[in-house]
């Protein structure tokens, strides 16, 4: 790319018009593939013009907040694109919601748009009577009560390239694992965004990203849509995770990148290895994950399977962390990077205090000088996650003496037994090495002797039959490798674990599964 290419481009990124400059210099690159469509660049373009002007033309403008609760249709980037050149904050909802809590994160967010999936429309029209100041309300795909259609409003507008754009941002919200949801609000994007997406070596108009997760999750939105997409590569949607539609995938498109979590490597490591030799996986050149621990075996194998294109991350919908690569990552088994510049991360009490190298404690990320985030409309959540010019995600860890960070759990998830802490990531990384366990979460249950008690809650591997040998047999298995005081007292199998739409194991509702029945008992 040229000087001049290089100074329009950014001219271009800083309007908010990024995807307008790629649909001039690659008008016919796939930008979108997916089961519902396709769009070209200069496709996709078109209709985010056509959007912002509809949207305009109802009152929707710089400064507004829109919401949009979609699966992972071409309408979802449609909508992204539109209000990132409008000056429109968008805040994607998770469709799995019921109607009352998407109504809560509509209202919060202070949409006055709502866009929805008529596929969720009768959650959506639940969430519209809860956010009245919705009035503006299109629906994609179909009806839904109340709502405008999408396909009518957007074809009645001109495409060509808005005059006059305003960046937008996004507000996403955590996931409300301690209460309702928040949104992460910044008045100014912090400068490091984008950094990491000149570090995947996109090839323009070539290279592909499979995006396996839903998209109003912030990993999946950042890295397998907008971190492509702004960089001139297309992006090849699944609506809901299967391992072996996955490799069937990136044999047919030659997916260069994709993001997952370490749950689908778990599955796909399990796949029988007739199912996996069936799939030519070698168009792979940059695996990404984070978001959970990856036990430290099934990355091994991962690499071993796919070569070293697997790239980790620490980071969260607040803010980034630590990076690593593949043969960083096997010189030291289990880091997720090293800390750079040294004090980006720290170790330290509940007070924030900095702890000793190799001490387990609090992780604390450094806020940005520009963009810091803050929760919206909850102060004081946004103080309680601070000290100073860090805050935490409630993540559990050390840092060795070269500063590489290491994760052991969150705090959360820590199991007290006996005043001794033991951390579940630990068991079930274990435990999911067995061949019988397709997968496994270890959480503290209520003891009278002991404060808590480690079980283990195991989902067997396909045609495996659960018996109080084969727990007897698993609990052996975890004494031959961990302390005794860390392995799991009794082991409960189940048919299907709990899990977050992202593939993450929900351990809280498990947990409180447990501690409600233990409470009626």
């Amino acid at each position: 790319m040229t000087d001049v290419e290089t100074d329009q481009r950014l001219e271009y990124a800083q309007r908010g018009m990024l995807l307008a400059w790629w649909a001039q210099q690659q008008p016919e690159a796939p930008a979108i593939i997916s089961p519902w469509g396709s769009r070209t660049f200069a496709e996709l373009n078109a209709r985010a013009n056509q959007l912002a002007r509809a949207l305009r033309a109802r009152g929707v403008t710089t400064g507004s907040s829109a919401a949009l609760i979609s699966g992972n249709l071409p309408e979802f980037s449609e909508v992204s694109f539109a209000t990132q050149r409008s000056g429109i904050r968008l805040t994607p909802v998770n469709w799995h919601l019921t109607g009352e809590e998407a109504g809560y994160v509509v209202d919060n967010c202070e949409a006055t748009a709502l866009i929805a999936d008529a596929r969720h429309g009768e959650a959506a029209a639940v969430a519209a009577k809860a956010a009245p100041n919705a009035t503006v309300r299109l629906a994609i795909g179909g009806e839904i009560e109340g709502f405008e259609s999408y396909g009518e409003v957007v074809g009645a507008e001109d495409g060509s390239d808005i005059e006059d754009p305003s960046p937008g941002s996004q507000m996403l919200y955590t996931s409300g694992t301690t209460g309702r949801p928040k949104g992460v609000s910044r008045t100014q994007a912090p400068r490091q965004v984008g950094v990491l997406g000149g570090l995947f070596d996109y090839t323009a108009g070539q290279d592909l990203n499979l995006c396996t997760g839903p998209l109003y999750h912030a990993a999946p939105l950042a890295f397998s849509h907008l971190i492509p997409l702004a960089s001139g590569a297309g992006v090849v949607t699944m609506e809901r995770w299967d391992p072996e539609e996955a490799l069937r995938l990136i044999q047919e498109h030659r997916i260069t990148h994709t993001h997952m979590v370490p749950t689908m490597f778990v599955q796909l490591l399990k796949l029988p290895q007739e199912v996996r030799d069936r799939y030519d996986v070698s168009s792979l050149r940059h695996v990404l994950h984070g978001a959970a621990p990856c036990p430290v075996h099934v990355k091994h194998a991962l690499i071993e399977w796919l070569g070293p294109v697997v790239f980790e991350y620490y980071a969260a919908t607040e803010g980034t962390g630590t990076f690593v690569d593949s043969p960083t990552w096997l010189s030291r088994p289990g880091t997720v990077g090293k800390v750079m510049p040294p004090d980006q991360v720290k170790i330290g009490d509940d007070e924030g205090n900095e702890l000793a190298r190799n001490e387990v404690g609090t992780v604390y990320l450094k806020a940005p000088d520009v963009g810091r985030f803050e929760y919206f409309k909850a102060k004081e959540k946004t103080d309680s996650a601070y000290r100073g010019d860090y805050y935490t995600l409630g993540d559990v860890g050390y840092m060795d003496d070269d500063g590489f960070l290491f994760l052991t759990d969150r705090s959360v998830d820590l199991i007290i037994t006996g005043g001794v802490n033991v951390y579940p990531t630990e068991i079930d990384a274990v435990l999911i090495a067995h061949p019988k366990v397709a997968d496994c979460a270890t959480i503290g249950v209520p003891s009278d002797e002991w404060g808590e008690d480690v079980k283990s809650v195991i989902e067997l591997a396909e045609g495996v039959e659960p018996s109080r040998d084969l727990e007897a047999e698993l609990i052996e298995f975890a004494r031959d490798r961990l302390a005794h005081f860390k392995c799991p007292k009794t082991i409960d199998f189940v048919d299907e674990l709990p899990r977050q739409d992202n593939g993450k194991i929900y351990r809280r509702r498990l947990r409180d599964q447990y501690r409600k029945a233990t409470e009626t008992s």
